[in-house]
């Protein structure tokens, strides 16, 4: 991306304080049962998903007033802007109101419709995956920080799949065809888990995800950081993912195992 992949280093300090105070508001409400509203395309919404986000929103604001955001609960503001944060306060909103720990939140910037940094943040697991273009996608756990690096995996046969749920696929019977063809072929098929697939994926605990009726919110953060472990990222047609992708997204730890995935999705 040359210059467009230039990361200020004070955007990257300000996602890590945008992570740490999602973290701190959706930990408050994290198995307290919480009231549990339904938005209008029936998903879930509470208090800590609006808190979350309207407190990143508050520090991007007062760091970088020129700066637009989008976020799955307040909207857009200044989305033409150079750059854009892309934000989801708590990805995976089913397992939070659960009292599944498997919910994190998701922080993207872009630059010129190019995502630069990308963090999955897993509040209730102490894990944390910072991905910054150009450089080695950082884990840090109980252990401390280290670089994050996806793992060699070219065969369908020998790869773990992980998909959130089949249910996201329903909306279309051509869709749960061709995920089902990929299902049968890898060695193991495992759901749930949202966003943190995509870190198993830059970790080298799993190989692919293969998922479909994303918004830009749900994947934009995954993108610096599955790459910056060696991964990739396609639609379903084999392009780029970005603003105008149409939510069906493969991501792969090999380029070889992306290339069969796509192949077997297109039938």
């Amino acid at each position: 991306m040359g210059a467009q992949a230039d990361c200020p280093g004070n955007c990257v300090d300000l996602a890590e304080g945008l992570a740490a105070a999602a973290r701190e508001i959706t930990l408050e409400y994290f198995r307290t049962g919480v009231t549990v509203d339904a938005k209008a395309d029936a998903s879930p919404v509470t208090v800590a998903d609006r808190r979350a986000e309207a407190r990143m929103r508050e520090l991007i604001e007062d760091r970088f007033p020129g700066h637009g955001i989008i976020g799955e609960e307040y909207g857009a503001t200044r989305d033409d802007a150079e750059y854009v944060w892309v934000l989801d306060p708590i990805d995976g909103t089913k397992a939070f109101i659960t009292g599944n720990p498997l919910f994190g939140t998701l922080i993207a910037l872009t630059r010129n419709g190019h995502p630069i940094l990308g963090i999955i943040d897993m509040p209730a697991l102490g894990e944390r995956w910072t991905g910054i273009a150009g450089q080695p996608t950082q884990y840090t756990d109980y252990r401390g920080t280290r670089d994050a690096e996806a793992r060699a995996c070219p065969m369908l046969e020998q790869a773990v799949l992980r998909c959130t749920s089949p249910h996201m696929l329903a909306d279309s019977r051509a869709n749960e065809q061709a995920f089902d063809r990929v299902r049968q072929r890898t060695r193991l098929a495992l759901y749930g888990g949202d966003c943190y697939c995509y870190g198993q994926v830059a970790s080298g605990f799993a190989d692919l995800v293969v998922e479909a009726g994303l918004g830009v919110y749900d994947f934009m953060a995954l993108l610096p950081v599955v790459e910056g472990a060696g991964g990739l990222a396609r639609d379903w047609e084999g392009q780029e993912l970005g603003f105008k992708s149409d939510g069906r997204v493969v991501f792969a730890g090999d380029a070889a195992l992306m290339e069969a995935a796509l192949a077997v999705l297109k039938g």
